[in-house]
């Protein structure tokens, strides 16, 4: 995964390791992981010409009348599957979907999280990104029942969970990704694997195979795993935290020496961009009607929007710094889930930060109160805004959003505003076992 392969070493590696089937691998708006597969005797002039496919029957991209898609492997992402290894295995491949005529389909996520990065680029920046993933195990997709009842950093006895989890960064490190560390998380059956940082490109295809391969090693166990941000009442919700730097060559552009907290310029007007853009990256960042069951105060997730070094309940943390480690110097924002798409949700962020970087935004002060015991008036009055409380709100919030149009382009921009009002009007119908619980016996 970003490895230097080129097309002759992927060709070289089919023929030797006698691979029957490479995997196709792009993602739809919403995040969804589509794939199809080529043969061996397909892949030498699919990366010539690409491969074309009826781009109207994935979710956002096209209407029926414009649907010739055509899907372009990136051969720095060949990998074999661990799950599909041996003799007659399967691969995978990355691809940038392109219109017939060559130019990137502006519906790709994956391209428009390049763009992105191009924009950094010609600042002088590369983008590294460090993502938190928490999930759930349960028994089976039909409901909710766990497999331990383990809390935070819990060593549980040798069970289920704890075998999934070693499997898990077993099959990750087969695929090229490095893996940090993995820990029982606060929720019973609740865990996280995070991931070595990398550039962002490379960051968002991993956060793709992760999420398979998660879903993969439960299943092949009758298990089910599943990155829904908040499936148990009651409990905390899976988030993905996300550790951001920039860097221009191999300095951290936001570390000063000088400074007090250990923050270059550019690092804090990144903070100060992420803080006033965050209501209206809310539709990327956390983009489904149960993202909002999460950010409730009272569950540790992050509904305020206002930063700290050492106050864990601010939506933007900045590890305190130790001597030596400048390159160490981060930002974590720690609103997004773990159902995000990678690809729009890291680019968003990123136009976010470059937006308060060119323009040269004013961070606002430190936080140092736990902001959940702040009244609103308080909190009105440190000037520390929340984040929408539902989709609906999140939806108006985009819509309005001059830099997230710019940032997606019209075609997901537009996309995204008619497909998620349509899931919310369908939510608002649903008549919910609340509701009957509450309602039934009394009117």
């Amino acid at each position: 995964m970003g490895n230097d392969m080129t097309k002759d070493d992927v060709l070289r590696v089919v023929r030797d390791q006698d691979i029957k089937f490479v995997r196709f691998w792009f993602t739809d708006v919403l995040g969804i992981l589509k794939s199809f597969a080529v043969t061996p005797s397909q892949l030498d002039s699919a990366f010539d010409e690409g491969m074309g496919f009826d781009g109207s029957s994935i979710e956002g991209f096209t209407r029926i009348q414009e649907s010739d898609m055509v899907a372009m492997p990136d051969p720095s992402t060949f990998v074999v599957l661990p799950w599909r290894r041996g003799s007659g295995g399967t691969a995978r491949m990355f691809c940038d979907i392109q219109r017939p005529d060559g130019t990137p389909f502006p519906g790709d996520p994956r391209h428009i999280l390049q763009r992105t990065l191009k924009k950094a680029a010609d600042l002088g920046y590369t983008m590294y990104l460090g993502p938190e993933l928490e999930f759930f195990y349960f028994k089976d997709s039909k409901g909710t029942e766990v497999l331990d009842r383990g809390g935070y950093f819990d060593l549980t006895p040798l069970d289920v969970a704890t075998d999934l989890r070693r499997d898990t960064v077993l099959a990750l490190q087969d695929l090229g990704i490095d893996v940090e560390y993995s820990h029982h998380e606060v929720a019973p059956s609740q865990h996280e694997i995070d991931l070595r940082y990398r550039e962002a490109l490379i960051m968002a295809d991993q956060v793709m195979t992760y999420r398979l391969t998660v879903k993969e090693v439960a299943q092949a166990r009758g298990m089910y795993a599943t990155f829904m941000p908040k499936p148990i009442f009651g409990e905390n919700g899976s988030g993905m935290h996300t550790h951001q730097s920039l860097f221009t060559g191999p300095r951290n552009a936001f570390f000063d020496a000088d400074d007090e907290y250990h923050l270059s310029a550019a690092g804090k007007s990144y903070i100060a961009g992420l803080l006033k853009h965050a209501r209206e990256m809310c539709l990327v960042t956390n983009q489904w009607v149960n993202s909002y069951k999460r950010l409730v105060p009272g569950y540790e997730a992050p509904i305020y929007c206002c930063w700290a070094r050492r106050n864990r309940s601010a939506m933007v943390w900045v590890p305190m710094y130790k001597p030596g480690k400048e390159t160490a110097t981060r930002v974590e924002m720690r609103n997004p889930d773990p159902a995000c798409n990678p690809y729009l949700a890291f680019a968003v962020m990123l136009a976010a930060g470059l937006k308060g970087i060119e323009e040269g935004y004013e961070l606002s002060p430190e936080s140092t109160n736990n902001i959940y015991e702040m009244t609103e008036d308080e909190r009105d009055a440190a000037g520390i805004d929340s984040l929408p409380v539902d989709l609906h709100e999140a939806i108006q919030e985009f819509k309005g959003s001059a830099l997230m149009r710019e940032a997606l382009g019209d075609h997901v921009f537009e996309y995204l505003v008619r497909n998620k009002q349509a899931e919310w009007d369908e939510y608002k119908a649903v008549v919910t076992p609340y509701e009957l619980d509450r309602y039934l016996p009394v009117l």
